[in-house]
């Protein structure tokens, strides 16, 4: 697909807030100072109904206590206000809500009992506004370390999923079928997952999200379906589908490879019988999957969705008004803002997510929860502002400069 129109692309204009920020060598010292005035945020909108020409959701990230023990292995203590409150505003955006995922911290801190918790609250939350939300249900309330291979694991790993599963039904949310570590630790072969996907989606009420996580998300997920070959994954993954096609509503993929899902989405529009969407889930190339081609387009689930919310809904504007040009040009003006937040490691690309949440005022301290915001360097998080900025995604400049002071003189940067 050609690139989109750069005519089409939002027009910034300056804030009157200016800020002072380091320049940083390779190895992360301070080497000069930028005074930089900060852009006003985008023109950003809000919809007058429902989003339809694609299905969003974006995968919201959870906020805790600030005087809570969030360092590693404490329990997730939350701060429910704030963890709801942005979610709301993803729902006043027309976005779907994507809750208890890995942007949430599923076994990277947020454990079990809090899991249960956020998916109740949160689906009650959305019931409220009538908006529209999925959950995750995994596996993690096993540690895959003590689960043992064979039979007696295989059955652990279905128990588990069909605890979640039923949580998340119970709770009125649909059904996200994560990826899981115990059983990538335990299958053996492609019957292996088979056999426990066709059990977990035998428990399925309606029809079911499945996600595939790659290793750069989360490497303990090596050899996934059974191969480390992506080709024979993939194939699979569809006999998967075909044969709980009408359990599946569509599938979430998270492998950073457009080409990949380019070919995976014109396979699954090619089935006979209901429809199986594909949802994104890769946070680098989005602009030119949702936006398509002559033989489809992708819906989205996205992590970068949670950070980028308002111009992700102001794309999806567009593209309803026909305006599918205008609607490219939107989001290829985040992508390198979203490329910065999700490169490698890329499992820390929620320190991102918290961060830009705290720059815009949404969360009263810059943490997250089993001490993940510590996941990134200061240069990483000085370059996510200057990124940020440069596409409007900086709501509240004056807060947002303040915060960015107070982050450089207790990392003993001063001007």
């Amino acid at each position: 697909m050609s690139a989109p129109t750069t005519s089409l692309a939002p027009v910034l204009a300056p804030s009157g807030v200016t800020v002072r920020l380091p320049r940083f060598d390779d190895a992360g010292r301070p080497v000069g100072t930028e005074v930089r005035e900060l852009n006003a945020p985008g023109p950003w909108t809000t919809p007058a109904g429902e989003i339809t020409s694609r299905v969003a959701f974006a995968a919201a990230h959870v906020v805790p206590h600030v005087g809570a023990e969030n360092v590693p292995g404490a329990p997730a203590v939350v701060d429910w206000d704030s963890t709801l409150a942005y979610r709301h505003r993803i729902w006043e955006h027309g976005l779907g809500v994507a809750d208890a995922m890995d942007t949430a911290q599923r076994g990277m801190g947020l454990d079990w009992a809090a899991t249960q918790e956020l998916v109740r609250r949160s689906a009650a939350e959305a019931a409220s506004v009538g908006a529209r939300i999925a959950c995750g249900a995994g596996t993690d309330q096993l540690d895959p370390a003590s689960v043992e291979a064979g039979e007696a694991g295989l059955a652990a790993v279905t128990e588990a999923y069909r605890e979640q599963v039923r949580v998340v039904q119970e709770a009125g949310a649909q059904v996200i079928v994560m990826a899981s570590r115990a059983l990538a630790k335990v299958a053996r072969s492609a019957e292996d997952y088979a056999r426990v996907y066709d059990a977990v989606l035998a428990e399925a009420d309606s029809p079911v999200i499945l996600h595939w996580l790659g290793t750069m998300f989360d490497p303990a997920l090596a050899g996934y379906w059974g191969s480390d070959s992506v080709d024979t994954a993939t194939a699979t993954f569809l006999d998967l589908i075909k044969a709980h096609q009408a359990k599946v509503d569509g599938v979430k993929v998270s492998l950073l490879d457009a080409q990949h899902e380019i070919g995976l989405r014109r396979a699954l529009a090619a089935l006979e019988g209901p429809t199986v969407r594909l949802y994104t889930g890769d946070d680098f190339n989005y602009p030119e999957l949702i936006a398509g081609d002559d033989q489809g387009y992708s819906d989205a689930l996205l992590g970068i969705f949670a950070a980028i919310y308002p111009a992700a809904s102001t794309a999806l504007q567009a593209f309803d008004a026909g305006e599918a040009g205008r609607g490219h040009a939107i989001l290829a003006s985040t992508e390198k803002l979203g490329r910065h937040i999700f490169c490698a490691p890329t499992y820390f690309y929620k320190t991102g997510v918290a961060f830009l949440s705290w720059l815009n005022g949404f969360q009263p301290g810059f943490q997250l929860v089993g001490g993940l915001h510590s996941g990134r360097s200061l240069a990483h998080l000085v370059e996510l502002a200057r990124l940020a900025d440069g596409c409007g995604m900086l709501l509240e400049p004056e807060t947002a400069a303040k915060r960015l002071d107070a982050l450089l003189v207790t990392n003993g940067v001063t001007a």
